[in-house]
């Protein structure tokens, strides 16, 4: 899960073949809703469109910032699938072609990052910029982005003025009194005010298993028979509900950095999970810094880098470093240092910069970004819809109470997010949108093996939840990064992975048994 910050809080967290078993058309009613199976037979009205209609391939608008040689194009989906000839809505996608021969090409294989509230628009850049782990791949397959629904071009949806939401001044996201508490409460239910009031119209729809639908919609324009898959982080649990839902219609599908798909997870206690992981990753990082005291002159112990780090909060909280730096804006920056290794030697190099005075290097990393707010893809509209989904795709708790218990007890002994991470998914609790129940995730009739690759000590998506969707898919495979954590291990450079990967793509070859690969190479400053 990606994530970001909201107000008050620290943040964190990417030929029209139709459903298996023609869906008879349910009896409607008067307002055009459809009972019983109504969603899924507006899927299937709306792929037979799409794969009627194509997509027009064209040359990317300038302002989008896509590369050269990459083509963008539009599909238009249902807002309401139980609507199928209701209210469209037009979702932006592009692709570069494979670049192999005609004989070579294996079809499109489209790419979700995460969120919820990613964009997967500069994934053909993959090919513009010759990475070479998806040089292979690249020869089968056409490279296929798309902004899901909320997102970016895709009909965005907003919560706060994004201006604001960059330039506010976040509280401290750990609360020194109940008047802290009281105040990020405020906050909280102020922001799901705010969405309803400025996305009200897109909120019920904005669910994981609506996201699914719509990929396979853009799968039926692609004019192709069957999905090739690439799901990061969020985009492993789209990928394990489209798998649940369209079984048949998978090919070949690749989840990496797993969401834990039970029902039971998604998504207040996942959360809740995640604040244990990030504290161990945080962990391995200040363990690491320590080891390159050398280099970075902060402490020569663990425990010695975890005080200066409390150090530091405390002088931000006193004066904002820059006047808008302060313990928020750090625990983002930091945390990107538990998100993902290629994090850790520009956060030690900032923070290492600092203690020799230069305090710009630093207002520059954690400051507000305001180049951030204009256009359609803006932090601002990557919140709003990692909220809006979240909130709508399960029932949240509404007690206060509960939320209060829960988050003192983790933060006692995991103190880095817990608190921040609370905040940023507080809207949930006052949320005045239907919550749905969470699809149950299961092998369905057709489901072909499924690609799952993970490390153990992955904070934003703990290493459970790779191991339960591998019980829920029959027949999946786990590759199992041992003793890594970084998150997103597909784009990073382990032969090991890899290889297992490009053999699944290219052939369809899976190992005979789960497999375990040692870490990608450890940063060096």
């Amino acid at each position: 899960m990606r994530r970001t910050a909201v107000l008050g809080s620290a943040g964190t967290l990417l030929a029209g073949a139709l459903i298996a078993g023609a869906v008879a058309a349910p009896s409607a009613t008067a307002d055009g809703r459809h009972h019983d199976n109504s969603a899924a037979y507006g899927a299937k009205i709306a792929a037979e469109r799409a794969a009627k209609k194509g997509i027009a391939w064209q040359e990317c608008p300038a302002d989008w910032g896509i590369a050269k040689g990459i083509q963008c194009g539009w599909v238009s989906v249902p807002l309401d699938y139980t609507k199928p000839n209701g209210k469209q809505i037009k979702l932006a996608v592009d692709r570069i072609g494979n670049t192999g021969t005609a004989k070579e090409r294996q079809g499109a294989l489209i790419y979700n990052p995460g969120g919820p509230g990613g964009s997967g628009m500069a994934f053909p850049a993959r090919v513009v910029n010759k990475n070479a782990i998806w040089a292979s791949a690249a020869k089968a397959y056409d490279f296929v982005g798309f902004d899901p629904r909320g997102v970016g071009h895709s009909a965005p949806i907003s919560c706060i003025d994004p201006q604001e939401y960059v330039k506010a001044p976040k509280l401290d996201p750990r609360p020194g009194s109940e008047a802290d508490k009281r105040a990020q409460r405020k906050l909280a239910a102020e922001y799901a005010d705010g969405c309803k009031e400025r996305s009200g119209w897109m909120l019920p729809h904005m669910t994981t298993p609506n996201t699914a639908r719509d990929l396979d919609v853009i799968r039926a324009g692609l004019g192709e028979k069957k999905l090739n898959y690439l799901g990061v982080s969020y985009g492993t649990y789209l990928g394990a509900v489209y798998g649940t839902l369209f079984p048949s219609h998978v090919r070949r599908m690749v989840v990496d950095s797993v969401v834990n798909p039970s029902k039971e997870k998604i998504w207040y206690q996942a959360n809740l999970d995640q604040d244990v992981a990030f504290e161990g990753r945080f962990a391995d990082w200040m363990t690491w810094v320590a080891k390159n005291d050398a280099v970075f002159h902060i402490g020569k112990t663990k425990a010695q880098v975890a005080a200066e780090y409390e150090t530091l909060r405390a002088a931000a909280k006193k004066a904002p470093f820059g006047g808008v730096v302060g313990p928020n804006e750090l625990d983002v920056l930091f945390q990107g240092a538990a998100y993902y290794d290629s994090s850790w030697v520009p956060t030690a190099d900032v923070w290492s910069k600092f203690r020799e005075g230069d305090t710009q290097a630093l207002v520059d990393a954690a400051g507000p970004d305001l180049s951030n707010t204009a256009g359609n893809i803006s932090a601002e509209n990557g919140n709003a819809v990692y909220t809006a989904v979240e909130c709508a795709d399960a029932k949240w708790p509404t007690s206060w109470q509960k939320w209060d218990r829960d988050n003192t007890r983790l933060n006692r002994d995991y103190p880095f997010l817990t608190w921040g991470n609370a905040w940023l998914n507080l809207p949930c609790a006052t949320w005045g949108v239907k919550q749905q129940t969470p699809v149950t995730v299961k092998t369905g009739k057709g489901l072909p093996p499924v690609l799952i690759a993970q490390s153990t000590r992955d904070a934003a998506t703990p290493y459970a939840g790779a191991v339960e969707l591998h019980k829920r898919f029959k027949g999946s495979r786990l590759i199992t990064e041992q003793d890594a954590g970084s998150h997103g291990i597909t784009n990073l450079v382990n032969p090991c992975i890899n290889g297992k990967v490009e053999a699944y793509l290219l052939k369809g070859t899976l190992d005979r048994h789960d497999a375990t690969c040692g870490p990608h190479a450890t940063p060096v400053p």
